[in-house]
């Protein structure tokens, strides 16, 4: 299995532009056996795919030709044994301020994020939704 993060700025993000891609992408990856999870703030887009590897860079040929993203960014690509986010299509962070300051993202914090920093992100975002789920 395939595990992707990459990151973009937004463009004309707003919370209709975002319900609109969550719903599109939910229904998408359910039928690619892709799982993952996006953080969507004003200033950054940050998003986990994880799937089958064709599955996954299918979905991310048409993410880099989306006019909602600019300067799309691969910072992880590995396999993994176990997928982090088996729960949910597309899990959206109800929380992205706890991620990183619009200072920190302002100052290249997501382009020099160690594979560990970006990984440790999204962990902690699914233990924060498997706790809200329980």
């Amino acid at each position: 299995m395939k595990q992707l993060i990459y990151s973009s700025e937004p463009f004309g993000f707003d919370s209709a532009m975002l319900a609109g891609i969550l719903v599109r992408s939910r229904e998408k990856n359910r039928e690619a056996d892709i799982t993952g999870a996006l953080i969507c703030r004003h200033d950054m887009y940050l998003q986990l795919i994880e799937g089958p590897e064709a599955a996954i860079d299918a979905v991310f040929a048409r993410i880099v030709k989306d006019d909602r993203h600019l300067a799309v960014k691969v910072l992880l690509s590995r396999t993994a044994d176990q997928r982090m986010f088996p729960e949910w299509e597309m899990l959206d962070d109800q929380m992205p301020s706890l991620t990183w300051s619009a200072a920190d993202v302002a100052g290249g914090i997501v382009e020099t994020a160690t594979p560990e920093m970006l990984l440790g992100v999204f962990e902690r975002v699914a233990a924060k939704a498997r706790i809200a789920a329980a």
